[in-house]
């Protein structure tokens, strides 16, 4: 069992502790916005994350985690100090470091023991741990020695807890053996491969692993615009191409682009390391360009249906960037919110858990509904934005029930073309054939 302080409770860190908890470390997590640290230490998780609340309070019962405030109080006698901030991405698509040096510098001020291992899970440029070595050295008040370890996170939301444990690998990267060991050792219950290496290949494992998926995403999605022009499947061509063991079917669904606080971000991280090393990555580039594009694939695709988009009424069905979480960080939903309204549409929108996120972004150019049929009633058109579960298991006769025309623009081919055919719907999606019932009649 390790002493374990956590700097920063946002996703990473929250999650981090929890799972470093449950298999028997003593976890403190460190941050300094009161009004969070008071509401983790009354029970309740600041983020939405399937399973992580009942685990937090689990481990909080037990004795094996805790919340404060206090740098002096989370770092002094831990053994590890785990750096969890974020690192956000700056006009230029470059890592934003100021919160990572800040953090870097107060550890450094409140070191107490000797021999603490520094580990940076935040994503970061290659050579950033270089740096917080040298950060936390220029506050240190005695001759206290410690280790910088970098060790990437490969969680996914929606599905962290699962991920945390039940990884494909764990990235350690340092300089120094004795660092390596430990970490080795304190990861060692959850069964899962460590790869040990040096410093800069496991920073940039992280990057060069989101930039990939991100890769086959756009691939697939440029795939299904020559799909809807050839009158070709995108989900039966994806599926062969998926059989083939050298590809795999992982990523390469096709849908309107990739969002979140991860991908984005670290496909511009990754453009931006390779100039800094004069290397262009302009496939890198052309990833980004392709997932700009698709953003506004269903905006086109209305507005070659009705022309015109003004005084329609739009139900939106999913705000958060994926399933299963709450966030709204680039999720394609807000692009689309600010871009019908824009086109003079009234928009009501529906999710089952991020309304509170989006209302802070967009306040009240859109209406919220409570539920899917509220947004539906007496719509002109539906976007499909999340592919919710609850969103996938609408009864397809709600939609020519409820909305004024039942015209369905699909983003996330929620729905199979045969069950769409039975229904007095137009359905558009991505990459696959338009649907149009025989017994419609929808004002053109």
């Amino acid at each position: 069992m390790k002493k374990i302080a956590i700097a920063g409770t946002g996703y990473v860190g929250l999650v981090t502790g929890v799972c470093l908890a449950d298999i028997g470390h003593d976890v403190i997590c460190v941050d300094r916005d009161q009004h969070k640290v008071s509401t983790l230490n009354n029970g309740y998780p600041p983020i939405y994350e399937p399973g992580l609340n009942e685990l937090m309070l689990k481990n909080m019962e037990e004795g094996r985690l805790r919340f404060t405030t206090s740098p002096s109080v989370g770092f002094e006698d831990a053994e590890v100090i785990m750096i969890t901030i974020g690192t956000p991405q700056n006009e230029h698509g470059t890592l934003d470091l100021q919160y990572i040096e800040q953090i870097s510098k107060e550890i450094g001020r409140s070191l107490k023991r000797n021999n603490v291992i520094i580990v940076t899970k935040s994503t970061v440029p290659v050579g950033t741990n270089a740096k917080v070595k040298s950060w936390i050295q220029s506050e240190i008040q005695t001759s206290l020695k410690f280790q910088v370890v970098a060790n990437p996170e490969f969680i996914s939301q929606g599905s962290a807890i699962y991920d945390t444990f039940h990884g494909d690998r764990i990235i350690i990267g340092s300089d120094s053996k004795e660092a390596l060991n430990l970490l080795e050792e304190l990861y060692q219950p959850f069964g899962i491969p460590i790869f040990k290496t040096d410093m800069n290949s496991a920073e940039l494992i992280k990057v060069a692993s989101n930039s990939f998926l991100a890769l086959k995403i756009s691939y697939v999605n440029a795939l299904a615009s020559i799909c809807e022009q050839m009158g070709a499947n995108i989900e039966d061509v994806s599926f062969g191409m998926g059989m083939d063991s050298r590809i795999g079917s992982a990523f390469l669904k096709a849908g309107l682009g990739f969002g979140g606080s991860c991908l984005p971000k670290d496909t511009h991280a990754l453009v931006q390391m390779g100039n800094d090393a004069g290397e262009a990555f302009n496939l890198i580039k052309e990833v980004i360009e392709v997932n700009k594009r698709q953003e506004l694939k269903l905006v086109e695709k209305a507005l070659n249906r009705f022309h015109s988009l003004h005084g329609k009424k739009v139900a939106l069905l999913g705000l958060s960037f994926k399933p299963n979480t709450d966030d709204i960080r680039e999720a394609v939903s807000i692009k689309l919110a600010r871009h019908l309204v824009h086109e003079g549409a009234t928009v009501i929108a529906y999710d089952p858990v991020s309304i509170p996120n989006a209302k802070k972004v967009l306040g009240e150019l859109i209406s919220y509904a409570e539920t899917v049929e509220q947004a539906l009633m007496n719509a002109d058109l539906t976007f499909i934005v999340t592919e919710w579960d609850e969103i996938k298991n609408v009864p397809l006769n709600l939609f020519h029930e409820l909305m004024k025309d039942p015209v369905i623009f699909d983003g996330r081919n929620c729905f199979q073309l045969e069950s769409i055919k039975k229904f007095p719907v137009e359905y558009y999606s991505i990459g696959r054939p338009n649907v149009i019932g025989e017994t419609i009649s929808v004002r053109r």
